[in-house]
């Protein structure tokens, strides 16, 4: 065993030295609040710009969104913020929590228990605030 410093760990400690030296509000920063940045679009407006306005046969937003929700899932849930963000936008289109819920949990199939439930967490984030704030369905 050597006592050598990790060069994995090193690398983080000068990255995060730099981003202290460039703005020093960088070292709080955190993704959640990037979500606050980006407000939930109109299921009108997700329409027109996901498909209605080009194909009047088109899928509508709340499909579309379940199934960025089932891809995001199936990526490992690597995506909090997305994952989040799209939930936000399904229930602004109309999902309901159980088919928000239903589309994460046959991802299990595919992607598995673990990346379902992960995604599960983040989904679950949404619906609680959701609640709180009296938007949830």
């Amino acid at each position: 065993m050597t006592d050598a410093p990790n060069p994995f760990e090193m690398m983080m400690r000068q990255a995060q030295e730099m981003a202290r030296a460039m703005n020093p509000a960088l070292e709080s920063f955190s993704p959640k609040g990037f979500e606050k940045l980006w407000p939930t679009m109109p299921k009108e407006f997700m329409e027109m710009s996901f498909g209605k306005g080009i194909n009047k046969d088109g899928l509508d937003a709340k499909t579309r969104l379940l199934l960025t929700l089932a891809g995001l899932t199936m990526l490992g849930a690597q995506s909090d913020t997305q994952i989040r963000m799209t939930v936000r936008h399904a229930l602004e289109a109309g999902a309901t929590k159980d088919e928000i819920a239903e589309t994460i949990a046959q991802m299990s199939m595919f992607a598995g228990i673990p990346s379902m439930t992960r995604a599960m967490e983040f989904a679950r984030e949404v619906m609680d605030e959701a609640d709180e704030k009296g938007t949830g369905k």
